[in-house]
């Protein structure tokens, strides 16, 4: 289970790294891990807000592993794009340089 508070789940990203799935409401906040690019029940498996199918969704991918394994697979996928260092630099420094031009602030 990755259940958000009042900000997203913190072991969200850990649980989509290992052959876990992640099982969560729909995520509703939104970090450098850009979780609105999920896709439910293809990088997690989404249970309703108040769980009550939570139950009937776990069995569901119990009797199907071949779709939960794809979950896994998707999930793999989706995180091995921030373990490119080089990228996730080169990002963080476009980033800081469209806030300075939006602020008109410098280093």
């Amino acid at each position: 289970m990755s259940l958000g508070g009042i900000d997203v789940g913190a072991n969200l990203k850990w649980v989509m790294s290992s052959n876990s799935i992640a099982v969560s409401p729909r995520l509703t906040c939104e970090t450098w891990f850009m979780e609105g690019t999920l896709i439910p029940n293809y990088h997690y498996i989404e249970v309703k807000e108040d769980f009550s199918d939570l139950e009937e969704r776990l069995q569901y991918y119990i009797n199907h592993p071949d779709e939960a394994e794809a979950i896994i697979q998707h999930a793999h996928e989706y995180v091995a794009q921030f373990k490119d260092q080089q990228r996730e630099k080169l990002i963080s420094l476009l980033v800081l340089k469209k806030y300075f031009e939006i602020t008109n602030s410098s280093i």
